[in-house]
């Protein structure tokens, strides 16, 4: 059986029903139907939201000490 992996909503789309997402949204999502959604970037695996955010917080640090020198 296919497992669900949580998906960050980078852009809203409809999700049936006259709803729609929001961005930041995170939802459980099979890969068949993400795949679409991912391509349009409107979707983001979140390991990967997370990994990036965390790398540009560091980046982040970096710079700003480099600007206290």
């Amino acid at each position: 059986m296919a497992e669900r992996q949580t998906y960050t909503v980078l852009l809203p789309f409809p999700t049936g029903g006259g709803h729609w997402s929001s961005i930041g949204q995170e939802l459980q999502l099979l890969d068949v139907e993400a795949s679409a959604l991912r391509s349009a970037g409107r979707l983001e695996l979140k390991t990967n939201a997370v990994a990036e955010s965390a790398a540009s917080s560091t980046a982040a640090k970096k710079a700003a000490a480099k600007k206290a020198e």
